[in-house]
């Protein structure tokens, strides 16, 4: 009987630790995107293979099988001895099809591509489901690039031309001019720096540097097209400093300017969140418009947990001028 019983609360205490474990609060992430289908919301976010969870509610969250099982066969010819621990998806909806893309790299280094993979549907039960991979959109090369070709996310403008805006660190976050196809970069090749921060000329090509940022996501609203990104440093748990500032822009190419006026591409932002005593930093954002309201989706360092990461949901909520405001983290 005491055996029975202690098995019984072995089983009750594992039930009470899924409980807290997918509630939003307390599921971990790091660089959460999301879509919405039908009544389900799917989130992804970096992990073995990209990780996966849905939820009805954005409360409760139940985890899904990874996007790739396998890593991609291409993926050893840019990272070698890639071990699939995949960075900074991005999902959206074209074409009828659902576009995820995704980064590749070793740690610190440009040694970077985003490559891209397509689906139907995002519910893993319906017999349709099935991930087709397409291959490398971008790659960066050390020595060769100043950029980094990691944290993608795609938007199309006004006149539904496909932009990929991606970058860390080196010589700042960019924007690329795809094709149609999303798949690739269309021809005559149009770049664009949209954010950059001052970097030390003397430091090697191949240095990550120390103009912190990285992470741009754009959310058309108001008129404008708004360039969140990230700055200082993720990943380090109570050592995090992550915080989310922002710019805005009528032309999706920028020139992004900050609430005080200062372009992006000359070290503007506007703070929008940081991190405090309860949590180390808060970044690697995603916004989204579901059922009329907008949200701004992240990860923050719960210093209650020694600097996990944790995923956060806001509802994002616009001045008299139209620029973006967050309640405190709590």
């Amino acid at each position: 009987m005491k055996t029975y019983n202690h098995i019984q609360k072995t089983f009750l205490y594992l039930l009470l630790l899924m409980s807290i474990y997918t509630s939003a609060q307390d599921i971990t992430v790091h660089d959460p995107v999301m879509i919405k289908q039908k009544d389900t919301y799917y989130l992804y976010c970096t992990g073995k293979g990209i990780s996966v969870f849905s939820s009805k509610d954005l409360k409760n969250w139940n985890p899904e099988p990874a996007i790739f099982k396998e890593k991609p066969v291409w993926v050893d010819s840019v990272v070698p001895n890639f071990e699939n621990h995949i960075w900074a998806p991005d999902i959206s909806f074209h074409n009828n099809k659902y576009y995820l893309y995704y980064s590749v790299s070793a740690f610190a280094k440009n040694t970077s591509a985003i490559g891209v993979t397509t689906n139907t549907t995002l519910d893993p039960k319906d017999p349709a489901y099935k991930w087709e991979d397409q291959g490398i959109v971008i790659q960066s090369i050390p020595n060769r690039d100043l950029w980094n070709a990691i944290d993608p996310n795609l938007t199309l403008d006004e006149n539904n031309i496909p932009w990929l805006a991606f970058g860390s660190f080196w010589e700042g976050l960019k924007m690329v001019k795809l094709n149609p196809d999303l798949k690739s970069i269309a021809q005559p090749q149009e770049w664009y720096t949209i954010a950059k921060r001052k970097r030390t000329f003397e430091l090697a090509d191949a240095d990550p540097g120390d103009g912190a940022l990285e992470a741009p996501f754009i959310f058309k609203k108001n008129g404008y097209y708004y360039e969140f990104l990230s700055w200082d440093l993720c990943c380090r748990g109570e050592k995090s400093t992550y915080k989310v500032v922002i710019g805005r822009s009528k032309s999706i190419t920028g020139p992004y300017i900050d609430k005080a006026g200062k372009p992006l591409n000359e070290g503007g932002g506007t703070l929008l969140i940081q991190g405090d005593e309860n949590w180390y930093g808060a970044g690697h954002n995603s916004t989204y418009t579901f059922d009329g309201k907008d949200y701004f989706i992240y990860h923050a360092y719960d210093a209650k947990q020694k600097g996990r990461p944790v995923l956060q949901i806001k509802q994002l909520k616009w001045d008299a001028e139209f620029w973006p405001t967050l309640e405190p983290m709590k």
